[in-house]
Formats: C-alpha cells, sequence, structure tokens
C-alpha cells in the first residue's frame, strides 16, 4: 500500500510540456514551462516514428532548460513535445532484485523479465547518513586475498580505493573480492565497462553461486554519459537499501574514473569551465557526494562496504581524480605495472598501500609478523637495485641479508591465483610460519 500511495501521489493531474528548441551535439535546450523544471527532473521528448527519449535537466540558460539524454537522439526534431514526467530521480529496488542484472534506470536486462518494484521509494541522489549519527567501522573482515587480508586488513563499512593503470588486473582482482568476500549482499556497478566483459564478468568471474547474493548494475562505454553516470548512482542506492535492512552489504564499483569522465562530460556540455586535465569543478563536488554515501549507517542499520577501482590515467597516481578520491576513502589499494610484468598477480604494492584501520584490526597475535614483514619488504625495495646489479655484498648488512633470504617466500605468499581463495586467519598463520622459518624457499 505504502508503495502504491508513493506512485499516486506521482502522478500529475495535468500533462505539462515544452517544446524542444534546439539540439547541439548531446544538448537540448528546451522551451516552454521552465518555471515547473528543476535540475534533475526527468522530461519524455517524443521523437519522429513514436519514439520516446527519456532527458534530464542539468541547467537552465536564457528562459530555456538545458537537458542531456539518456539514449540516442535519432528521431528528435525542433519543436518535439518534451513532456515533464518526474521531478526527481527516484527507483523501487526490492528483495527481487537479488541475483539479476539491471542498468542504469533499473530495468532488467538479463532476459529474466521485467523487475517488480519494491515498496519503497529510493532517491538516487540521496544525502549519506548524518556523520554524528553514524556507528564506527565494524569488525575485519574477509576479503579472500592474502596480500589484502595480511598488510591491508578492511573492516566492515570502510572505503577503499584500487588504483591502477590499465592492463594493470584490477578488474580481476575486483572478480576475486567479489567472488570471496564474506557479506549479506554484494552490489557490482560496472560503470563504463567495455560491452563484450560484462558476460565475462558473469558467468566466469561472478558464477552462479556469486550472482545469486548479487546485484549488478551495468552501464557499458557506448551509452551517453547520463546513463553512466547515473549507473553510480544507482549502485550505490540499492546499496543503501539493503544496508537499511540491517545487512552487511559489499559494493563494488568498476570504476570511479569512468564516473568522473561521465560528470565532466555533462558539465563541459552546461558551460562549465574546464580545469585540471579538463575536469570541471562539479567533478569534484560529486565524489565527496557519491563516495561517502558508503560506509557504515546509523544505529540499528547495516553498513557498506565500498571498494572502488580507479583508473589512474598514464599511470601518474597523483593525476587530479586519483588525487581527490584519495583525500576521500579510507584507504588505497595501488597496483603497479612493473610488478604486473614480472609476473606477479594481483600486482599490488605493499608498501605504498594503506589502510586507515591498521594496525588495531589486525589479530595481535600476529601484529609484530605483519610489521616484520613490512620492514623486511621495505628493505628489500631500497636495496634492490644494488641487489639486481651483483654490487651488494652478502654480509655487508645483516638487515639485508634477512631481506634477501626471506624475498623469494614472501613474492610467493603476495602471488595468488583468480581461482584461488585465502581465508584471513589462513593467510596470518602462512606469514608467520614463512617468518618462523617454517617455509623453505
Amino acid at each position: 500500500m505504502r508503495a502504491l500511495s508513493d506512485e499516486i501521489r506521482t502522478i500529475r493531474d495535468s500533462e505539462v510540456f515544452g517544446r524542444v528548441a534546439t539540439v547541439q551535439g548531446l544538448l537540448l535546450e528546451v522551451a516552454g514551462p521552465v518555471a515547473a523544471m528543476s535540475v534533475g527532473a526527468r522530461l519524455l521528448i517524443e521523437g519522429t516514428q513514436g519514439r520516446q527519449i527519456p532527458v534530464e535537466v542539468v541547467g537552465f540558460r536564457d528562459e530555456r532548460a538545458l537537458c542531456m539524454p539518456y539514449g540516442a537522439l535519432e528521431g528528435v526534431r525542433m519543436g518535439c513535445r518534451a513532456i515533464i514526467i518526474s521531478e526527481d530521480g527516484t527507483v523501487y529496488p526490492g528483495d527481487n532484485w537479488l541475483g539479476r542484472v539491471v542498468n542504469a534506470m533499473g530495468e532488467a536486462v538479463d532476459g529474466k523479465g521485467a523487475l517488480a518494484p519494491g515498496l519503497r521509494a529510493m532517491h538516487l541522489k540521496a544525502s549519506p547518513p548524518p556523520a554524528h549519527r553514524r556507528m564506527r567501522v565494524g569488525e575485519p573482515i574477509d576479503l579472500g586475498v592474502r596480500a589484502l587480508n595480511t598488510f591491508l586488513t578492511c573492516c566492515g563499512g570502510q572505503r577503499m580505493g584500487i588504483f591502477a593503470g590499465s592492463g594493470v588486473g584490477k578488474s580481476v582482482l575486483l572478480s576475486m573480492l567479489a567472488r570471496y568476500t564474506a557479506c549479506d549482499v554484494a552490489v557490482i556497478g560496472l560503470v563504463g565497462e567495455r560491452g563484450r566483459e560484462v558476460q565475462e564478468f558473469l558467468e566466469d568471474d561472478l558464477g552462479p553461486e556469486g550472482i545469486a547474493k548479487s546485484v549488478v548494475v551495468v552501464a557499458t562505454s557506448d551509452e551517453p554519459a547520463l546513463m553512466r553516470r547515473q549507473a553510480a548512482y544507482m549502485t550505490l542506492t540499492i546499496a543503501e537499501y539493503f544496508r537499511d535492512q540491517g545487512k552487511n552489504v559489499l559494493c563494488l564499483m568498476d570504476s570511479v574514473t569512468r564516473f568522473a569522465m561521465a560528470q565532466r562530460e555533462v558539465g563541459l556540455s552546461t558551460g562549465e569551465p574546464p580545469t585540471t586535465k579538463g575536469y570541471t569543478p562539479t567533478v569534484f563536488s560529486e565524489l565527496p557526494r557519491l563516495l561517502e554515501r558508503a560506509g557504515p549507517g546509523e544505529e540499528g542499520q547495516g553498513s557498506i562496504t565500498g571498494l572502488f577501482t580507479v583508473l589512474v590515467d598514464g599511470d601518474d597516481h597523483n593525476e587530479p581524480v586519483a588525487d581527490a578520491v584519495r583525500g576521500i576513502l579510507d584507504g588505497h589499494i595501488v597496483m603497479e605495472r612493473a610488478i604486473a610484468e614480472r609476473g606477479r598477480y594481483p600486482a599490488i604494492n605493499i608498501l605504498k598501500s594503506v589502510s586507515r584501520t591498521m594496525p588495531r584490526s589486525v589479530d595481535p597475535d600476529y601484529l609484530s609478523y605483519v610489521q616484520r614483514a613490512r620492514r623486511l619488504l621495505a628493505t628489500y625495495a631500497d636495496m634492490e637495485e644494488l641487489i639486481r646489479l651483483g654490487a651488494y655484498r652478502a654480509g655487508s648488512n645483516p638487515q639485508v641479508d634477512e631481506a634477501v633470504h626471506f624475498q623469494p617466500t614472501l613474492e610467493a605468499f603476495l602471488q595468488q591465483g583468480k581461482d584461488e581463495v585465502t581465508h584471513r586467519d589462513e593467510g596470518y598463520a602462512q606469514l608467520a610460519a614463512i617468518l618462523d622459518g617454517q617455509v623453505s624457499k
């Protein structure tokens, strides 16, 4: 009844519409009752041959509404009617969405039939919970990846970024996390993903068991900027729905950079001034609004553990989006091309990666082992060039000798196959066995 009541309230007693005045690229200008429109309002353009194209109001100029489409603009001409269909974006997720694949509009795209709407309207651009009412992060969670469980332990409600250049293996790491992380529900957003990889991800990476406890939101790279941007909002909205039910939600998004690129397209189309690398000011205001929605909920709610990939442009980890995201999240996982090139996957640079809940989230019995292993890795990294060139003489420095001794076994420990899972306690025990000399090279 509540869902029906909400839907009845959205029904208008009259039809209000404007007309398309100009079309420039992906930007439409709509003239007419502009006072009845607001930023974020949805219009429906009636094109030729019965086509209907949904658009969103993204700004105003000279008493005209500036709109961007959710679909192709073929068939739109001057004078087409632009009917106001809603004043803001809402969606009705439900428990029956589990195991389904939806697009940025919340419509099923997996060929399993239409989705029945849920009982509660969720705003796509909802505000994060108030900071003073949020709970603290929870207990450490099992990610199933040795390198992360031991050296970058993550807690329930924490938000981590996975920073990597193209082709370094972040999507494979994300698929391992989707399959092995201990959670009640996983919500996975594929924002601007390659079309051919979607089915591979669903069938090979997630598999039937992974899909059964997941909701996957897909917007491929060929879709309009608004669809790619909304896929990110939809991902967090669905995660919030399950969080409000008291569930521990894993939210995975690939990638935040493509969300930022989509927002840049929207901003440039509406006349925003470009700043560093062409990114508009709204990109850097929308990023925290999006990412802050993940995290612990209020009392009585669950939590959203967020893992977001960031595609660093040209392997520059200080480029604008990476720098902004790193300052918002609770830790960052850095993947490096040089590590991938020597065949160690996942190509995580432990020394450059940080979890802001360490060291209090580490099992106290193994904290000393983790700290010692980090020191050994750091010592070897400092002397690596000299060791490879043969310029270091064994026996010159006991600490370097120890680092050289343990390097092969630590390197093997950090390597993990795509279909291999190591639970948190197992990872600690394996690391302790290595440093206690119980594992040979």
